[in-house]
């Protein structure tokens, strides 16, 4: 043996013989001890997942008729299976050959842009475009931008920044993109997220990449050929991007087109053998097959940002190029209408080919959802809301089945309104209009910029200008006017007035050489004389609601003789069980204005005040003041802090001489005047509030949704329901509402006694609405509101208007100087002045010496003119159906009236039609 071994020929035996062994014993593992294992991964080989998308549940109203739908499309899907990293690439190359060969669109959700072989984050771009759009530095920090919006939009110091976030939103409609829980931009933390699936965040090393580090790092990591030039390489990038969107869920597809033409579908079928990664299926897409009709209700779908990939596609299983709802019953309902995607394990062959099928799970429909509005009653709802804007914006004639209305006076910037009709049994939508509109079929396929830009305020400047996307009815609160008066009125009855009492009412009452007057009194010094409740309703009598606001016969200077005493709190109190203030219960989101307080007015005054003497610190301080901020904040909330202690005159200029306050020694007496009379006087409830409160104006700010369930209160004979929009769900029946809650009357003749004013608004020989229901077949029961709006329309280009009216501003001004002197202000204190808006008010009041304030630059802008606002309900002695109409802008209260003539008629034909449908039927 050892002879043999020492020979070469033994040698090479012996290796070989050890090599067999080894084998054998390897073979012995792998088929025998490892046989289960092995036989996964071979199956694992030759098996595929091919995943079917859920259509979307519809969206139907209370009939079953549909609103929202899908319709059948054929997309584009890459699946990761075996391949490397250069093969893969290979794929997504040919892929992007055959799609834009054929013309194809295809999805570009990758974050880094090429513009001129710059490299750029999109993120970075998105914030630099919010800041420079919004009149900011192009360099602003979060924290930066959202301390500005709070100084321009006057947020009070004492709110958090949650607060003052829901202010700006509910009050202001400005939602700016920023986490207020982070304080950063949340296009930032869509970057963050993004490199952090790549691990190139800096919370993994230390420092974010930059836009070309990132790409370079990516490319490399993808191991695209260096031959390609960064525009081809980014292409494949687009698509590996797509397959990495799913984190550890990679063996889903990836969608990289929707839509495909016939053309294309035939050229990746033809190269299926060699693009075996690469599916054509059908899936479903979002129509909407009335196009704007109940949009602010339906909502729209978008996109899954960076920040929402975790839960949706990471936790849920949604794809990453799937849309979800991102407002109205799509988003709120977006689970329930999301569905199960379907999937089918196959066995193919080497070649990709199909050899059988291991088992499969057919898609699983999201639920269908049953709104609660009348499809028919929304579009007139919506034709007629238009068309009112319309004419009142030339002074036309509204043209309607039931008699037509002719606008006297024309109002120009009647742009924006709501409609809302409630079901008065049971507070049932059964119609929500807001004026503008948009059609969500544009976000179906996914919004094109263009379109979104289109979709934004017209005038970011001014809150009330028109905004498609923005829902009116569920969100603008705005003072009510006259249609509060029932509130009053009841309060008052309950308080112990008498409805069939005759007070005399004059044309105005003095407190304190501030007249407190009437309409007609404003109109032509009348006064109404001597009116019941009823009748005080009928001619919506200012003087008559001073009165029972405030127990008290201004006109004999006595006591009304209530058994108890009739405060603000009073009034608020029958508010608040009619709904009013109060989240009205409505699935969607809605905007809850807080009723009036007197906390919250003395909030307010000191707000106002700091706002005040900030902007004109130039008039008031010495210079020191005005460059150091801090110095400026300290004594400005000193002066402040005064308040609710309320000092004299003198005790204020006392202060302001000992204390150091650096207020100018010929600007004390101003100050103090200032503080004095405009603002520590009024911080507290005054007589002159109550008055207000007791006419719907004041601090009342309610939505045109909470106005309608108000009314439908009453005609529901004072028992209050929460409103609700869904009917039902798929599956479920109809949804239990809870029981309403009857508002605490001790008087029956307080709603009797509205209810007949009401009455009389409409039929009434001196009603408002007579004229507007002339020949109406139906009695119904209303009342008209004309609130006052206070403050200037901002236009979107301060320099702008500044410029066309700076002769009659201060004719001693060249325009030149102003300029000049803007660009210095941007220049040197760019913290300060961070927007040519900001800087050229500052330039004007510099070059004036002082001598200009804001009010005098301001007036030349145009006034808001009144709102209009009208609540009905019918019929007038059973009612079914309450509506609320309120019309920015639109001038006189009875000018919403049409709108709500238009509702109540279409309604009452329509429910004749539909009275013996059924929804079990519908949805069985």
């Amino acid at each position: 043996m050892g002879k043999i071994l020492k020979t070469r020929y033994g040698q090479m035996s012996l290796v070989i013989l050890i090599l067999m062994l080894i084998l054998v014993a390897r073979l012995f593992v792998l088929t025998v001890l490892e046989n289960a294992k092995w036989k996964v991964e071979a199956d694992n080989l030759s098996i595929k997942s091919i995943y079917t998308k859920a259509p979307r549940g519809e969206i139907l109203d209370r009939y079953g008729r549909v609103i929202a739908a899908n319709s059948q499309i054929f997309a584009l899907q890459i699946s990761v299976g075996n391949e490397d990293d250069k093969e893969l690439n290979a794929v997504c190359s040919k892929v992007i050959d055959i799609l834009e060969r054929n013309n194809e669109t295809y999805f570009d959700n990758f974050p880094i842009l090429i513009n001129n072989g710059k490299f750029e984050y999109i993120f970075d771009n998105d914030v630099k475009e919010w800041l420079v759009k919004n009149d900011m530095p192009s360099n602003y920090t979060a924290e930066e931008a959202f301390a500005d919006l709070r100084m321009r939009y006057n947020i009070s110091d004492s709110l958090d920044r949650y607060a003052a976030q829901e202010e700006l939103q509910n009050l202001y409609k400005i939602y700016p993109p920023i986490s207020v829980k982070n304080m950063q931009f949340i296009r930032t933390l869509d970057k963050e997220g993004f490199l952090g699936r790549y691990k190139l965040d800096s919370k993994t090393v230390g420092e974010s990449y930059t836009a070309e580090q990132a790409f370079n790092k990516l490319r490399k990591e993808f191991e695209i050929k260096k031959s390609l030039s960064a525009e081809e390489a980014r292409k494949i990038m687009i698509f590996r991007n797509e397959l990495n969107a799913a984190g550890y869920r990679k063996y889903l597809p990836a969608d990289v087109a929707k839509g495909l033409s016939a053309k294309t579908i035939v050229e990746i079928e033809e190269n299926s053998a060699i693009l075996p990664q690469v599916k054509v299926v059908s899936e479903t897409q979002r129509i909407y097959p009335n196009g704007n009709a109940a949009s602010h209700i339906l909502g729209y779908l978008g996109k899954i940002s960076e920040r929402e990939k975790k839960h949706y596609v990471e936790e849920l299983g949604y794809n990453a190029n799937d849309l979800i709802g991102q407002s109205g019953i799509e988003s709120v309902y977006e689970t329930t209408l999301k569905g199960k995607d379907g999937v089918k394990y196959v066995r193919v062959n080497a070649n990709g080919k199909l050899v059988s099928v291991i088992s499969e799970e057919a898609p699983k429909k999201g639920k269908d959802i049953y709104l609660t509005i009348d499809l028919e009653l929304q579009k007139t709802a919506e034709k007629a809301l238009k068309q009112a804007l319309e004419k009142l914006q030339t002074g036309g004639t509204f043209v309607s089945e039931f008699g037509n209305y002719k606008y006297n006076k024309a109002y120009p910037n009647a742009k924006v309104g709501a409609v809302v009709a409630v079901d008065v049994k049971n507070s049932d939508v059964l119609a929500m209009a807001s004026a503008p509109d948009f059609d969500p079929n544009l976000f179906s396929g996914g919004i094109s910029s263009e379109n979104w830009d289109a979709l934004q305020s017209q005038n970011p400047r001014d809150q009330l200008a028109p905004a498609p996307l923005y829902n009116v009815a569920t969100r603008t609160s705005v003072q009510p006017g006259s249609t509060f008066k029932m509130i009053t009125g009841i309060a008052a009855v309950e308080s112990g007035l008498n409805p069939k009492q005759k007070i005399y009412a004059d044309g105005k009452i003095m407190i304190k050489n501030r007249p407190f007057a009437c309409w007609l009194w404003h109109l032509r010094k009348g006064s109404h004389g001597y009116l019941d409740l009823p009748s005080a309703l009928e001619v919506s009598c200012n003087y008559y609601f001073y009165d029972v606001g405030y127990g008290r016969d201004f006109y004999k200077g006595q006591s009304l003789g209530y058994k108890k005493p009739i405060t603000i709190d009073t009034i608020t109190s029958y508010a608040r069980q009619f709904g009013l203030g109060e989240p009205t219960g409505i699935e969607i989101p809605e905007q809850v204005t807080n009723l009036p307080t007197e906390e919250q007015k003395i909030e307010t005054i000191k707000n106002n005040l700091k706002y005040d003497l900030t902007i004109h610190a130039e008039k008031y301080f010495i210079k020191k003041y005005q460059k150091d901020k801090e110095l400026l904040k300290k004594s400005v909330d000193t002066i402040v802090g005064w308040t609710e202690e309320n000092p004299t005159k003198k005790e204020i200029l006392d202060r302001l001489e000992k204390q150091n306050l650096g207020v100018k020694e010929n600007s004390q007496d101003a100050l103090a005047d200032l503080c004095k009379f405009t603002y520590f006087n009024y911080a507290r409830w005054t007589m002159g509030d109550q008055f207000n409160i007791s006419i719907g104006q004041g601090e009342n700010s309610y939505t045109p949704l909470q106005m309608a369930n108000y009314i439908a209160t009453i005609g529901n004979g004072g028992v209050h329901n929460k409103v609700s929009i869904v009917k039902s769900i798929e599956g479920e029946g109809i949804r239990k509402r809870e029981e309403g809650t009857k508002v605490q009357l001790e008087n029956p003749e307080s709603l009797s006694a509205v209810t007949e004013g009401m009455k009389k608004v409409v039929r009434g020989s001196k009603g408002s609405l007579r004229s507007v229901f002339a020949g109406f077949p139906i009695a119904a029961a209303g009342k008209t509101g004309t609130a006052q709006r206070a403050g200037k329309m901002h236009p979107a280009d301060e320099v702008l208007y500044i410029k066309q009216n700076l002769s009659k501003i201060n004719p001693q001004l060249k325009w030149d100087d102003v300029e000049a002197e803007m660009n210095r202000l941007l220049k040197k204190s760019s913290k300060e002045y961070t927007s040519k808006n900001v800087a050229v008010r500052q330039a004007v009041i510099n070059l004036s010496n002082g001598k200009l304030d804001y009010e005098k630059i301001d007036a030349y802008k145009s006034n808001y003119d009144n709102f209009s606002w009208v609540v009905t309900m019918a019929p007038a002695d059973d009612p079914k159906i309450a509506v609320a109409v309120m019309i920015v802008q639109g001038g006189e209260g009875p000018y919403a009236g049409p709108v709500a003539k238009e509702v109540i008629g279409k309604y009452l034909q329509l429910d004749k039609k539909y009275d013996e449908f059924s929804l079990d039927s519908a949805i069985n």
